[in-house]
């Protein structure tokens, strides 16, 4: 699972950590699972919000993301790397997570687009897996674009329609059905 998408499934719309969301899986181990939501910007200015020299790696204006209810006030920063090996981790593609540490002098590595979250989504050893059974999640594969989409509003829509055709109709049901 890790490196992949789940995008939440409507029932879990009743859920404001997880309505209509769309789930990078960072970690997948025995012990639980561990992911950032994509799609849930904050009214916050990554370049007001993070500290140096984080927020100089994130310049093209966009805001913090909230990357899940776990522990708010840790900041992740997923970028695109020129080159893969550099990233502390990378989750698919060149996309990464960036190592806040290889910023600190001015030879950091050299990045696309980057992107913070602050706190994530968090699953015991099991509960993910529990919850795929019960079809809370439907599993997608990710494009660069879905982490850094300049429209956040729909990205569960445009995953859920790439996943399969029996996803398509859900992913244009509106998004409260008793309005259409």
């Amino acid at each position: 699972m890790r490196g992949r998408l789940l995008v939440a499934a409507p029932h879990l719309d009743d859920d404001p950590n997880f309505r209509r969301a769309v789930v990078l899986v960072l970690e997948h181990a025995d012990e639980g699972a561990l992911g950032i939501v994509l799609n849930q910007p904050m009214e916050v200015p990554a370049a007001d919000a993070l500290p140096e020299p984080l927020a100089s790696v994130v310049t093209d204006g966009t805001p913090v993301y909230r990357g899940g209810p776990v522990q708010p006030g840790t900041v992740i920063v997923l970028a695109e790397f020129d080159d893969p090996s550099v990233a502390g981790g990378i989750m698919f593609d060149t996309v990464g997570i960036l190592d806040p540490e290889s910023v600190a002098d001015e030879a950091g590595p050299a990045l696309g687009r980057a992107r913070a979250f602050g706190g994530y989504a968090g699953w015991g050893g099991g509960q993910l897996e529990s919850e795929m059974r019960q079809d809370a999640w439907i599993d997608a594969a990710p494009v660069p674009g879905d982490v850094f989409t300049d429209d956040p509003s729909t990205l569960w829509s445009t995953v859920l329609g790439r996943v399969g055709a029996s996803y398509r109709l859900m992913a244009s049901a509106p998004d409260d059905p008793l309005l259409n």
